[in-house]
């Protein structure tokens, strides 16, 4: 499932959106998600364990651990526990700002028919999320 968007920040401030685990908890998952980080290692093969909390009051605990990181252009993530995939964004520098790739690869084609009707609305609602933490960081 693929995502495309072009952002008006750098490679570099989009990347620091990933980087940062206060800015990360911000934006990461669907509208109306908060986010609790047990383990943050943002380098490559570094664990990230935290727990999703929905606006129902549910929580989804969440394990993946950063496979690729390529400062300003790519972060590859593989989410370790059930659904089981791997997101690789990368950062391609555009005259407007940045076009961002989302692109998110399942262990299998079931769970990738079971997730789509969720995976595709929450992929561009963490970009909407991300889009509005950078407007505010840098009204800041």
């Amino acid at each position: 499932m693929r995502t495309t968007r072009t952002l008006p920040f750098s490679p570099m401030a989009i990347y620091g959106a990933f980087a940062s685990p206060d800015l990360l908890a911000l934006w990461w998952g669907p509208e109306g998600f908060t986010n609790t980080f047990e383990v943050f290692e943002f380098k490559a093969g570094g664990k990230w364990n935290f727990v999703m909390h929905g606006p129902d009051g549910k929580d989804f605990p969440n394990e993946s651990v950063f496979s690729q990181l390529e400062p300003d252009s790519k972060v590859v993530i593989e989410h370790i526990c059930a659904p089981y995939f791997t997101l690789t964004v990368t950062l391609s520098p555009v005259d407007c700002g940045t076009l961002v790739t989302w692109e998110q690869v399942f262990a299998d084609a079931k769970t990738a028919q079971t997730v789509k009707r969720i995976v595709g609305p929450a992929n561009e609602q963490n970009l909407d999320r991300m889009t509005q933490v950078l407007a505010n960081a840098n009204a800041a």
